[in-house]
């Protein structure tokens, strides 16, 4: 295989911000591989909370560039495994090979991914929209600006239930809240309680990744379901989360792509867990490989394009919530410039 790569800046269209940090723009990689006159693309981002950054994973590639130039793609599943040695420090990078090998694998069989897979797209979840930690008065001016069904709504403020509360009178969707790890037990029961009749569907990761036995206590007395982030990275996360959170969020650039995502989702599946899969703010070209893991899933947050102010592809298109493949085979992302 050939392998090219291509780092971007993207911006927001509005700063970003949830209980952690700000952020105007988006640091991205895509990865190209292209065998037998086809070419597969994939993505991953940049993250401070991971220590993760584009040269970063342009040095972690390419270390292994010999390697993956010297490889001949049979299936996905089969280069992951030979890659995942060599880059097991840095899922990150090997999310980014692992999305182009599907694609480009998907392209050698004619067949846009999920036919690869068998599955049925006519019940597919929608996905919802972000809006980030601000003033109330600009949170309700986004939900104005981007009606939605539904919305993820940042949270880690001391108002946050005035803020839902604010933002429930401009609107009738639904909302699901995602604090970051920024709780304690008390504040998560104490919101999840208020939250329940103001119509939110469930709260994403309300308290710190570590405090596992705070997890066991709101986990038996929230009034809301509650969905593991960043308690859950790897595989070996997900049963780690049974009996703490009643579903996972699973990220293909934090666990590794696709390969071990679909088995996070299986395992998930089989303890009766809830499967959400979540944006990192990638553009059309990762978000366009979520969209073929629809039919698999409970939920889905993959508004990251719809945040951008700019995008380098075309493939999947989102309207009001709805996920609309693109023509082409594989996962269908086509990159409109390479710098």
């Amino acid at each position: 295989m050939e392998l090219t790569l291509y780092p971007f800046e993207l911006k927001f269209r509005h700063t970003f911000t949830i209980s952690r940090k700000s952020k105007d723009v988006q640091p991205l990689l895509v990865a190209e591989l292209r065998q037998d006159g086809f070419s597969g693309l994939g993505e991953t981002a940049d993250n401070a909370y991971y220590n993760i950054t584009v040269p970063i994973l342009m040095d972690a590639i390419d270390a292994h560039r010999d390697f993956i130039e010297s490889y001949r793609l049979d299936t996905p599943e089969a280069f992951w495994e030979a890659m995942y040695p060599r880059l097991k420090d840095n899922m990150f990078a090997l999310c980014a090979l692992d999305l182009a090998a599907h694609d480009l694998h998907a392209k050698l069989l004619g067949k846009k991914l999920y036919e690869v897979w068998g599955l049925d797209i006519s019940h597919n979840p929608m996905t919802d929209y972000t809006i980030g930690i601000d003033t109330v008065e600009h949170m309700v001016r986004k939900l104005q600006e981007f009606p939605w069904p539904i919305y993820k709504i940042k949270l880690g403020t001391k108002e946050d239930i005035a803020i839902i509360t604010e933002l429930r009178k401009h609107t009738n969707a639904v909302f699901r809240v995602d604090a970051n790890c920024a709780w304690g037990v008390d504040e998560t029961l104490r919101n999840a309680a208020a939250f329940r009749g103001l119509g939110v569907e469930f709260i994403e990761q309300p308290m710190p990744a570590a405090d596992w036995d705070g997890m066991k206590k709101v986990f038996k007395e929230s009034a809301l379901p509650l969905i593991a982030d960043e308690s859950c990275i790897l595989e070996s996360d997900v049963a780690r989360c049974y009996g703490y959170f009643h579903g996972i969020n699973i990220k293909l650039t934090k666990c590794g792509g696709i390969t071990p995502a679909r088995r996070m989702i299986f395992e998930a599946k089989k303890l009766g867990m809830q499967v959400m899969t979540g944006s990192m703010n990638e553009s059309t070209v990762g978000t366009s490989a979520v969209a073929h893991l629809l039919p698999y899933l409970d939920y889905v947050d993959m508004d990251g394009p719809l945040l951008l102010a700019e995008d380098v592809a075309d493939g999947v298109r989102i309207v009001d919530g709805a996920i609309h493949y693109a023509e082409g085979n594989g996962t269908g992302a086509v990159l409109r410039r390479t710098s």
